[in-house]
């Protein structure tokens, strides 16, 4: 009996120590997300030539309105504008409607991987210009795929989706009946 037991015992042994290694779960792992949406300003006001720094025109404020809109289902976590009138005042109906402040960045000195991880895990909406928008667009993806917007278009939306650091964008346009 005594010789039973003990092999019993090195035989419960052995099979615990056979057993598989616990199998992990794929979806118990962290996932990172981060989603930037890039616009351009909304349409500024040509009127003066020698103005560097130009406002929005009506049409323009309804575009900003209109954006307001289009972006009030994100909840948005930042919101970044160069500091130019007519990006802040395109970046301010969205910052209002979501009580969020505006950060001002600029795009020649904008360190895209202390960006993206300041950012992560985060809705963000960057308000740029024709060129530096898909610039700052090419740098999230790390590809060069946009070139500059066309000076008659305002109403492009590039969205950019980070998931555990692998990156897709999508690039749509709305066209808007705000008043001229």
């Amino acid at each position: 009996m005594k010789a039973f037991k003990y092999i019993l015992f090195i035989l419960l042994a052995i099979n615990l120590s056979c057993k598989d290694e616990p199998t992990i779960d794929k979806s118990q792992e962290e996932t990172s997300i981060s989603t930037f949406y890039l616009i351009r300003h909304a349409e500024k006001d040509r009127s003066n030539s020698d103005d560097a720094d130009p406002e929005l025109t009506q049409q323009g404020l309804g575009r900003a309105m209109h954006w307001a809109e289009i972006l009030a289902e994100v909840e948005l976590d930042a919101i970044y504008s160069t500091d130019y009138n007519r990006t802040s005042m395109t970046a301010a109906p969205t910052s209002v409607k979501q009580n969020i402040d505006v950060q001002y960045y600029d795009p020649t000195l904008i360190d895209i991987a202390q960006f993206k991880s300041e950012n992560l895990n985060k809705n963000v909406l960057i308000v740029g210009h024709s060129n530096t928008t898909p610039e700052f667009v090419n740098k999230l993806i790390d590809e060069q795929k946009f070139y500059s917007i066309d000076d008659s278009e305002n109403g492009t939306i590039f969205i950019v989706k980070i998931t555990n650091g692998t990156p897709s964008v999508d690039k749509l346009i709305f066209n808007c009946n705000c008043p001229k």
